[in-house]
């Protein structure tokens, strides 16, 4: 069509970013569905930090490593839209997902409300029209859906952190810390209905996402070769290994021990997950650095089968966490159902898990088997024939003219 730009934006595909999401997937189901054997094995038992984190911030540089480019061959306004459906999209498979659970809800406790306090949802029955209005408004979140809301938030104020990081990087960043700062320093937050705050402060996440927009523009020259510096590799494992035989000791011990005995408060708020606290922010920042230096852009078992499941879950992450959702509640309820069975436990985390990755194979397939359609109007169809065909036009004139 006349006036339309049809040229591909050409994107080189980064396979770490899908591993990552999809790793961080697999963890947040994992985490949904308390007392299953993998509980023990997952990362948030050794650290400060746990896969919402590798969420946000992978989610921030792939933001802007896709729509970065799109930004440079198209401009801002094209590159702003794209990112501004993908919010939408949020947005509603937010509202989409409530609907779900609560009918997986009623089902599972036979229409009673038995399950309504484990969900978080009786506040829905008792007061169903503000709470529906909560709902739109990103302020009611029942159990497992808290960090969708915070997507939406830092995918809505991306397309100006991307502008503006491409402007002046350092202002940009200097905002962001400073919003991250006062939301810390005076417990500024986002209301939650029927009261209380958002568990994933937008306020402070949004720091970390900006981050990873940032690192995804390719940050500043001295950037990558100060955090790829052996020095800022060795502080980062120390302290990564620090924490980490800290949380070991402490489930050694059963987690018995009382941490607030020993720590201060202000440490204890400084890991704090939701607003950020800066002990695990850089907790995460030093895993990310030694991940960086571990899995090179060129690693060779980015192309094993094994990771494959991985990474196509990755490439889905809407999808596929939202299907974690539906599917931990599920695993929830048959955990508690049959307590002391080894094998349920198992079970609920091995189909999970397959079901992700079934669900993921299957939205791939349909991917590479997507059909374009041009529609054309008929009259523009019969002059193209006949301009492309002159013998053909000839012979329907010749016939037209016979006929009168």
């Amino acid at each position: 069509m006349p006036g339309v730009n049809v040229n591909p934006v050409e994107i080189p595909r980064d396979f770490r970013l899908d591993l990552y999401r999809g790793f961080a997937l697999w963890l947040i189901f994992l985490a949904h569905v308390p007392g299953t054997i993998f509980n023990r094995i997952t990362p948030w038992n050794y650290g400060f930090s746990d896969p919402a984190e590798v969420f946000i911030f992978v989610s921030g540089y792939a933001n802007a490593y896709v729509y970065g480019r799109v930004m440079d061959q198209r401009g801002f306004l094209v590159g702003g839209a794209q990112i501004m459906r993908h919010a939408l999209e949020a947005y509603i498979a937010q509202i989409v997902l409530f609907v779900i659970l609560i009918g997986e809800v009623f089902w599972l406790s036979h229409g009673s409300h038995a399950l309504d306090d484990a969900v978080n949802i009786r506040i829905l029955h008792e007061r169903p029209d503000e709470s529906i209005l909560a709902l739109l408004q990103l302020k009611f979140m029942p159990v497992n859906m808290n960090v969708l809301p915070l997507f939406v938030v830092v995918l809505a104020i991306s397309p100006v952190a991307l502008w503006l990081l491409r402007k002046a990087p350092a202002l940009a960043l200097a905002l962001s810390a400073a919003v991250y700062a006062v939301a810390n320093l005076f417990g500024l937050n986002f209301p939650s209905f029927p009261d209380g705050y958002w568990y994933f402060n937008p306020l402070a996440w949004q720091f970390l996402f900006v981050l990873g927009v940032w690192c995804g523009l390719g940050a500043a020259d001295w950037v990558w070769p100060l955090l790829r510096s052996r020095l800022v590799l060795i502080l980062a494992a120390i302290y990564a290994v620090a924490v980490f035989v800290m949380f070991l000791a402490w489930f050694l011990a059963g987690n018995n021990l009382n941490l607030g005995a020993f720590i201060p408060e202000w440490i204890l708020y400084a890991f704090g997950k939701t607003n950020l606290g800066v002990l695990r922010l850089l907790h995460f920042l030093a895993l990310a650095i030694v991940a960086d230096w571990l899995i090179p852009w060129d690693w060779r078992p980015l192309s094993w089968r094994v990771l494959r499941p991985l990474i196509i879950c990755g490439q889905h992450s809407l999808e596929v966490f939202s299907l974690g959702v539906i599917l931990a509640f599920v695993g929830q309820v048959a955990v508690v159902g049959t307590p002391g069975s080894v094998t349920t436990r198992f079970a609920v985390g091995v189909f999970g898990i397959a079901a992700m990755t079934a669900v993921s194979a299957l939205l791939s397939w349909y991917s590479s088997t997507r059909v374009s359609f041009r529609i054309v109007a008929h009259a523009a169809e019969e002059e193209a024939s006949v301009v492309e065909s002159p013998a053909v036009g000839s012979a329907i004139q010749r016939a037209g003219s016979g006929h009168g």
